[in-house]
């Protein structure tokens, strides 16, 4: 998700779904180190665009006193609510006992998520995101609860655990026993691939909420359920790359790149067809954006 859900995707995809379908969304995570993060980074990672569905900003450190201040700075830059990540299992999260890293102490857990709590003071909900353990997911229930013991107002829990990373085995029986064991609502995450899915989850799960990923990558229309043509889903990826024009330093190159990223997940308005590995050979980019323009003047004529 690092390096496509930023603001230009992100609010393509809010405005094309309204506040009842998506309640909400996330900034990619800000990495905290030893200090805090200024506050202009911030709002970057905010974007320009405000919407009615709020859009937290996701922090990501295990320095206490560095991720209180970023937390407190983030209520100034605008943020709705701060949300504190457990759940990213990359290397160099672990390698700097960040993200996953913190399944391994939920005291620790406790305490950064309590930092935070008291450095916004009650002007923004605090909101935790976990896996589901380290290597296995015997601990479930105790991390639920470090996280509401440190004051979190919101869990979201992915099913998976860190060693699992994306496999695709899911086990939402997981997300059930941290709703079991916590009196704050939960939000389920992992697995979801189409619309469908989000009550089911929260039918079998008892969460309240659920939380896409991958698959709003592919389907920017998942929230609402509702089926677009080949045509709008492909004027959909040619907005994404004039606003990454229009508001990054980005080249060509790179912009075209972060269209081909999406395309290895993308599912709406079956716009590849069959043809998925075709347009992902596309090597120059010009070719790649008159693919798209094509696919936009051919269905609109029909």
């Amino acid at each position: 998700m690092q390096g496509v859900t930023e603001p230009c995707y992100r609010d393509l995809v809010l405005v094309r779904n309204s506040p009842l379908e998506l309640g909400g969304a996330f900034t990619e995570f800000v990495r905290v180190m030893d200090k805090a993060i200024p506050v202009h980074v911030l709002r970057k990672q905010l974007g320009p665009e405000v919407f009615e569905a709020p859009v937290g900003l996701q922090l990501m450190g295990s320095e206490s006193q560095a991720m209180a201040e970023s937390a407190a700075r983030a209520v100034e830059a605008g943020a709705p609510l701060v949300d504190i990540n457990f759940g990213c299992p990359a290397k160099g999260a672990l390698r700097g006992c960040a993200g996953s890293a913190l399944l391994r102490d939920p005291g620790k857990m406790t305490e950064l998520i309590s930092a935070c709590v008291e450095a916004v003071a009650g002007a923004v909900p605090v909101t935790a995101k976990i896996r589901a353990g380290d290597r296995d997911a015997d601990s479930v229930e105790q991390l639920a609860r470090a996280a509401e013991d440190g004051g979190a107002s919101l869990l979201t829990i992915h099913c998976r655990t860190r060693s699992e990373h994306y496999t695709p085995t899911v086990y939402w029986e997981r997300i059930a026993r941290a709703v079991e064991a916590v009196q704050i609502p939960v939000c389920g995450n992992g697995g979801v691939t189409c619309h469908s899915d989000l009550e089911r989850m929260r039918q079998e799960t008892g969460c309240e909420y659920v939380m896409v990923g991958q698959a709003a990558l592919g389907d920017p229309w998942i929230f609402s359920g509702r089926q677009v043509q080949s045509a709008e889903a492909a004027r959909f990826l040619r907005d994404y790359e004039a606003r990454l024009e229009e508001r990054s330093t980005a080249s060509l190159v790179a912009r075209a790149g972060r269209i081909k990223q999406l395309l290895r997940h993308w599912t709406a308005g079956d716009l590849l067809g069959q043809a998925r590995t075709e347009w992902l050979a596309v090597q120059q980019p010009e070719e790649l954006l008159e693919r798209l323009a094509g696919v936009s003047a051919v269905s609109a004529a029909v």
